[in-house]
């Protein structure tokens, strides 16, 4: 199972090679940190807790601070939207950073996300309402719902479709296609409409497949970043100097003994 957190840039059109325009939503996705790795037996559930974009680390509560300690982006910030999904085979690790490179183009993906708030709507534009006539004796009652029940009962059935608040709501769309990938600005362009407004967060996820890490959180990446180091030429002007500095250290020996 392939997953990611993302922002929504907004909409743009795609030219394919015969000239068709396509439609296509814009997300800034990852890169994504994982924050918490669950398993059922220490935490009742199998699921992996991942991390997208920075914030300052003293927005954030001690608790949430020494939960993320060991995965911040740097000394200063630490990832702001924590996710949790839950996943039952996984190769993923604690500290592991992953980026849109794992989908490809043609892929077909669900999108979730927080529908658009409309406030207080009434029947006609919440559950599409036909309305009344315009005449035969009514009067300003074209968008009116009409009767909400029947006279044996007594009270209005639950479920009763009425006026009320609308959006703001979890939203899912299956089978949407990946059109692009760009990883150099970690962006991917998905067809057609996604729910949210502009800079929502978006979670893109596939039950096919399986995460590649970019840097896996293990003891031999470790061991090859400080050998690199290591290997890596000092400049002429350092050399020198610490050459300059044990040729005094020669002679104030010399010169004790």
């Amino acid at each position: 199972m392939k997953f990611i957190l993302g922002k929504k840039q907004g909409m743009t059109q795609v030219f394919r090679e015969d000239g068709i325009v396509i439609p296509v939503t814009r997300i800034q996705a990852g890169p994504c940190v994982v924050t918490q790795v669950k398993t059922k037996e220490k935490d009742g559930v199998n699921a992996v807790q991942f991390g997208f974009g920075k914030q300052k680390n003293f927005r954030l509560s001690k608790a949430l601070q020494g939960h993320l300690k060991d995965v911040a982006w740097n000394e200063k910030e630490s990832p702001r939207n924590l996710q949790e999904i839950k996943v039952e085979k996984h190769n993923l690790k604690k500290g592991d950073i992953f980026t849109v490179k794992i989908f490809t183009p043609g892929e077909k993906v669900q999108v979730t996300g927080t529908s658009k708030g409309k406030g207080f709507q009434g029947v006609v534009k919440r559950h599409r309402f036909k309305g009344s006539l315009a005449t035969h004796g009514h009067k300003d009652q074209l968008r009116m719902p009409g009767s909400i029940g029947a006279i044996d009962n007594q009270r209005v059935l639950k479920g009763t479709r009425m006026g009320g608040h609308m959006g703001d709501e979890q939203v899912t769309i299956k089978n949407l296609e990946i059109i692009e990938v760009l990883p150099e600005t970690n962006d991917i362009l998905i067809k057609g409409a996604v729910p949210g407004a502009k800079n929502s967060l978006i979670l893109i996820s596939c039950n096919d497949g399986e995460i590649i890490v970019e840097n896996e959180n293990n003891e031999e990446a470790k061991k090859e970043t400080v050998s690199e180091v290591k290997n890596i030429e000092e400049p002429a002007d350092v050399v020198e100097e610490k050459e300059e500095k044990s040729e005094t250290n020669l002679v104030t020996e010399d010169k004790q003994n």
